[in-house]
């Protein structure tokens, strides 16, 4: 892949800044919302982006590693929630893949605290809007899951941590807990479930396991297309 020559990543970011919102990448903010959760959020208004991968380091010069890849991102707007930081104080930065392997990073950024919301933490969700992903004002402060939500397109995406030695599977139910399929020894970490498994709209309910151990159980909702 061939770095952005620093010219032109210039150019852009100026272009960038003046043309659209603060947080519209190259930019992007990161908010400590309380309670171990860090939000990174973004305005997405490249036309030709390809990937989209969060890092974290301990410091602002080297040792980034990259916690997330975004499943989508060509979405409009987007963010991830980190709640595997070991500290408040980490440094982040945005790695974004254009067309022809063109590749650069954002600037670097710790969080800073939000002060906008109040956060409340009931069931391990916390109380602040969902970024990416469709929202449902049925269950007020309702946020979804970040691992098993629904999305935009209609179909339910999965969003599984990037480790290999780490086996998953996912159990689906009805709202009132009749079971419906298991997926078994997930080898994809990043997949989308197409609706019509379903069967109709409304809410469902999951367990998600990791290596035989309930590690969340959540639910989500399914609009009806008419």
């Amino acid at each position: 892949m061939n770095k952005l020559p620093l010219t032109l990543l210039v150019f852009l970011t100026t272009t960038c800044n003046a043309l659209f919102a603060q947080d519209t990448l190259p930019k992007f903010s990161v908010k400590n919302v309380g309670n171990n959760r860090i939000i990174i959020s973004w305005t997405n208004n490249f036309q030709s982006i390809r990937q989209i991968s969060i890092q974290r380091s301990f410091d602002s010069l080297s040792k980034f590693k990259t916690i997330l890849t975004v499943p989508d991102a060509t979405t409009p707007q987007n963010g991830y929630v980190d709640t595997k930081a070991t500290n408040d104080h980490m440094f982040y930065r945005i790695y974004i893949l254009l067309e022809h392997g063109v590749y650069f990073f954002s600037e670097t950024k710790k969080p800073v605290p939000d002060t906008s919301r109040k956060s409340e933490v009931v069931d391990n969700v916390i109380n602040v809007p969902a970024i990416g992903i469709v929202t449902e004002n049925k269950i007020p402060g309702f946020v979804p899951s970040k691992h098993v939500y629904t999305y935009k397109d209609g179909y339910v995406r999965i969003s599984l941590p990037e480790d290999e030695n780490k086996k998953y599977s996912i159990k689906f139910f009805e709202d009132d807990d009749a079971f419906l399929f298991e997926l078994k020894d997930l080898k994809e970490r990043s997949f989308k479930i197409d609706k019509t498994n379903f069967y109709h709209a409304g809410w469902f309910k999951f367990e998600l396991y990791e290596s035989g151990k309930l590690v969340e159980k959540h639910k989500f909702y399914l609009e009806k297309e008419f």
